[in-house]
């Protein structure tokens, strides 16, 4: 994949927290760090936006992380999880993350939307940010578990994988 990144690059970031937390706890057993997944994202171009899609769970022992977030400048969106009759839980932002990436690209304030998800669900919402709008899409994840079809479709992807002891952090 053949991408452009320059200094006068406009860019936002969105960052599906709860796709990332499952991913790399599942894989390696460990913790994103988002620090560095950030600055990866930025490089050295201008961040205009950075939103960190979360859950807040029963206990409510998110606060910390929610906290280390916002010192780390990702705005945080954060919806309660959802308990149904049965017992079943659901917890996405898909929609929520999809409206902001066409808010942004609409109001012509980017020019790169980098999406921190290995969702697949989001493969529509790349094409059309790329043909619709001329926003170049950038998808970073974990290259196991992260949608091929959506790697595919994305100008560029970074797998968080390939480098672990930059982007992961050791669960104590």
């Amino acid at each position: 994949m053949s991408v452009i990144k320059h200094k006068a690059q406009r860019v936002a970031v969105l960052i599906d927290v709860q796709n990332m937390y499952h991913s790399a706890k599942n894989l390696s057993n460990a913790r994103v760090n988002f620090k560095e997944v950030l600055r990866a994202a930025v490089g050295d171009r201008e961040l205009v936006r950075a939103i960190g899609y979360v859950i807040r769970t029963e206990s409510g022992e998110e606060k910390t992380f929610l906290d280390a977030l916002a010192k780390m400048g990702i705005e945080t969106r954060i919806k309660d999880l959802q308990v149904f009759a049965g017992g079943a839980k659901k917890a996405d932002w898909d929609v929520g993350m999809a409206v902001d990436a066409v808010r942004l690209a609409h109001n012509g304030s980017v020019d790169a939307i980098v999406l921190v998800t290995g969702d697949g669900d989001f493969i529509p919402l790349v094409e059309y940010l790329t043909k619709a709008h001329g926003i170049q899409t950038e998808v970073m994840a974990f290259g196991r578990s992260a949608s091929q079809k959506l790697q595919e479709a994305a100008d560029d992807f970074i797998d968080l994988g390939a480098e672990p002891k930059k982007y992961l952090m050791r669960i104590r």
